[in-house]
């Protein structure tokens, strides 16, 4: 065993700045640090580490977090600390003496997995609110849409972040995996983190395993939790789709036809696939691409068609050649499909969109864009409040369903502003640099 296992440690502190450490008792009742917050006051002096045994405070004995923070909250501006290895640390110590070195059954000694990567949150967090994280001075806010900065991830349930850009602090935040059992409505028997002291965790030893499962994605999907997404920061640069999503009705493809008019060089549409015959001097590659059904389904059956439905006994879908035909023309395909063709989009390098979500404006706007869509179409249906209300809902439903894939989300009170306000955020792409999906590129 090595002969200098025990240290005085001493620190000057701010006494309204926390130390910047949680602790946790391990399974040999031993207080022991379990994480050093980045940037933080213990982080910055370098004098503990993970592992660390925290015997005792100014020469009282400390056994818990409890009596821990007594005792640092008594200190004030002096702390001495004396600090043991911890067992496991000492079996470390000693394998790696017996073993010149070398660990031989292959097991990895580094305290904890650093790193520097950058996620968009997909949900709003505060830590005041969160009664999984005892001590919430160390977590750290923040909104969807944030740009953050992971810097640790050797805790399964804490993630060490900032914010990216910034030179805040750095505080704690869920990892994917504990926001996705919290979020998935996990029951409390099946629920293995369990609160400790200070800003510890602990996970129990007979932890239930629910992670995500390839051959049980069908059952992910219909919970949809996506909370964070690996993004990168690209230069300025052009996205190959524009997609517009919205309720029926209010007013997408009005905007879609507005875009492509206003500039045919850089934007452009695709033309539908069918299985009906074609009318009397119909011609393929007009209005639609005119194929037969068993080609249509065969096509189907292979995922060649970003969507498709079926309508008075006959097959219409968008085919993604389509799609990659009006791209390799050198202009933005414009697309108004159905929110459930987003997940496709997003995920392809190839596609690169850029989704606007149309909402639906107040009841009396709405109204008179429903009534201008009557009159364009000729239709004689009376429109009741009902179906303004129905709309109204349906926006809102599908907005909060699909909110982590959108770009930008447009009131349409008045289409004039909605053009503009659409065509800056489109320019703005060409000068200003992009966070994007991380699998856009690598």
């Amino acid at each position: 065993m090595p002969g200098e296992t025990i240290k005085m440690v001493g620190i000057r502190r701010n006494p309204d700045e926390p130390l910047g450490l949680t602790v946790e008792v391990d399974e040999h009742n031993q207080l022991v640090v379990a994480r050093i917050i980045a940037g933080g006051m213990i982080d910055r002096q370098g004098l503990l580490h993970a592992g660390d045994v925290i015997l005792e405070v100014n020469g009282v004995a400390v056994t818990t977090p409890e009596e821990l923070q007594g005792e640092i909250s008594m200190a004030k501006e002096s702390v001495t600390l004396k600090i043991g290895p911890s067992v496991e640390e000492e079996m470390k110590s000693a394998r790696i003496t017996m073993t010149g070195g070398q660990v031989k059954n292959g097991r990895n000694l580094d305290s904890g997995k650093k790193l520097t990567c950058y996620m968009r949150a997909l949900f709003d967090y505060d830590p005041n609110e969160d009664n999984l994280l005892p001590c919430k001075e160390i977590g750290l806010s923040f909104l969807r849409g944030d740009i953050l900065q992971i810097i640790n991830v050797k805790d399964p349930n804490w993630w060490q972040a900032k914010h990216a850009g910034e030179d805040g602090p750095t505080g704690l935040i869920p990892s994917q995996e504990l926001e996705e059992r919290r979020q998935a409505y996990v029951p409390p028997e099946a629920d293995f983190v369990h609160k400790i002291g200070i800003c510890g965790t602990r996970i129990s030893k007979k932890k239930r395993k629910i992670l995500y499962k390839t051959k049980q994605n069908g059952e992910f999907d219909k919970a949809d939790l996506m909370l964070y997404e690996e993004v990168t920061k690209m230069p300025p640069f052009k996205r190959k789709t524009l997609v517009l999503i919205g309720v029926s009705g209010v007013g997408r493809r009005t905007l879609k036809n507005r875009l492509i008019n206003s500039d045919p060089d850089k934007f452009g549409s695709v033309l539908p696939h069918t299985s009906r015959q074609p009318r009397p001097l119909e011609e393929s590659g007009k209005a639609y691409w005119f194929s037969d059904r068993e080609e249509m389904e065969q096509e189907i059956r292979e995922n060649n068609f970003l969507e498709f439905g079926d309508h008075n006994g006959n097959l219409y879908g968008t085919h993604l050649d389509s799609i990659r035909d009006v791209i390799r023309q050198g202009k933005m395909c414009v697309l108004d499909c159905s929110p459930a063709a987003l997940k496709t989009l997003h995920n392809s390098p190839e596609f690169m969109p850029f989704v606007v979500f149309i909402a639906a404006p107040g009841m009396e706007q709405l109204k008179l864009l429903y009534s201008e869509r009557r009159s364009a179409s000729g239709s004689t249906r009376n429109l009741h409040d009902d179906d303004l209300i129905s709309a109204v809902e349906e926006s809102a439903l599908l907005q909060r369903k699909y909110d982590k894939y959108l770009d930008m989300v447009v009131v349409n009170e008045d289409f004039d502003e909605t053009f503009r306000q659409v065509t800056e955020a489109l320019e703005q792409l060409s000068h200003e640099h992009q966070w994007v999906p991380v699998n856009w590129i690598y």
